[in-house]
């Protein structure tokens, strides 16, 4: 079975699209489970704006999410209302405008607002800039977090809905995406946080988007992702690190353990038969060792550490549950692992 795509692409045009105001405890038609103790997690603002809230408001961090048509806007603006922001979806700048200044009343409570303005704000998107440029001037805590995505993804997610192009008003989805691309290169230049969604289902984007824009609490503690992938699918455009683990033995030319994975002992077993695997996690593991905490000490929150093999589904899914496993045990970092193309059925 194939996994859920981020977004039914939403955010096409549509005339029932209207402001969304949701608060926290209220249900979505997402239709994606809640991320565990996102509401825990710390708001973190833009680096070098203003550390005091201006006087008499309570608000503390105003998140504006951006980018393409069918990136998954409406995926991100979950997180954010899992995590206890007042949310507003499809807001037009002009109408940013007005909404901060009533958070910013003395008599307002929310603390925390995430809103996504996009293409469907029509003519009013082309004033967003300078919205941005007035809530820093007037020392509004914000931060632009733009979905980017590749063409082909955007262009795959857009046939499998069968939604049209906001842009693409004669129908042709490629001409919109290149017309939007266009319109949002001065804007994704602006963000505070640039998140590639290209290959990511939702709750794959929910995760990431919990590691790399929610940070935790102090102690800081890094986030190490553990990622499978298979380098026939692709590469995987948002490893920090990639490890090529093609040199190992392959179960794929093995009948039986073709149809299994690498969460299978016995595809463990063929793997380090000879001593090849442990070797390489005798070389491997004093690097990451090395590396963590260069990463940390930077303050990076979140690396992606890519292990890739042929098909995706055997060696690299069993290094990275190894590495996940002996990082997690160690407890010094927040340790996630995930296998991208895992489900992807063998031929042969």
């Amino acid at each position: 079975m194939s996994p859920e795509r981020i977004d039914r692409p939403d955010d096409a045009v549509n005339a029932a699209d209207k402001p969304r105001p949701s608060r926290k405890g209220e249900s979505t038609d997402m239709g994606v489970s809640k991320p565990v103790s996102l509401g825990d997690r710390l708001r973190r603002g833009r680096r070098g704006r203003a550390a005091v809230r201006p006087a008499g408001s309570n608000l503390d961090d105003l998140v504006i999410i951006t980018g393409f048509s069918g990136a998954g806007k409406s995926t991100a603006m979950a997180v954010f209302e899992d995590a206890g922001y007042f949310c507003v979806d499809n807001l037009p700048p002009e109408m940013i405008r007005s909404l901060t200044e009533l958070f910013m009343h003395e008599g307002s409570n929310v603390e925390c607002a995430a809103i996504v303005s996009d293409v469907r704000g029509g003519a009013y998107f082309d004033d967003l800039a300078a919205v941005l440029e007035e809530l820093d001037r007037a020392g509004v805590r914000r931060r632009v977090i733009f979905l980017d995505a590749d063409e082909q993804t955007l262009l795959n997610r857009y046939k499998e809905t069968r939604r049209r192009h906001p842009l693409a008003r004669a129908g042709r989805v490629a001409e919109g995406i290149a017309s939007e691309r266009a319109l949002l290169a001065p804007l994704r230049e602006q963000a505070d946080t640039v998140v590639d969604t290209s290959g990511l289902t939702a709750i794959m984007l929910r995760r990431k988007l919990a590691d790399e824009v929610m940070v935790p609490e102090a102690p800081a503690k890094l986030a190490v992702t553990f990622a499978s992938y298979g380098h026939k699918h692709g590469p995987m455009r948002d490893a920090d690190l990639a490890f090529d683990v093609r040199f190992l033995p392959n179960p794929h030319y093995e009948v039986e353990l073709r149809s299994l994975t690498g969460l299978d002992e016995r595809v463990v077993a063929y793997i380090g038969r000879g001593g090849g695997l442990d070797d390489f996690y005798a070389h491997l593991v004093p690097l990451l060792d090395y590396l963590l905490p260069q990463y940390l000490h930077e303050g990076k929150a979140h690396l992606m550490v890519g292990i890739g093999c042929t098909g995706g589904r055997h060696r690299s899914v069993a290094i990275a549950e190894h590495l996940a496993a002996h990082y997690r045990e160690r407890g010094e970092y927040t340790v996630g692992v995930s296998h991208r193309d895992i489900d992807r059925r063998p031929r042969g």
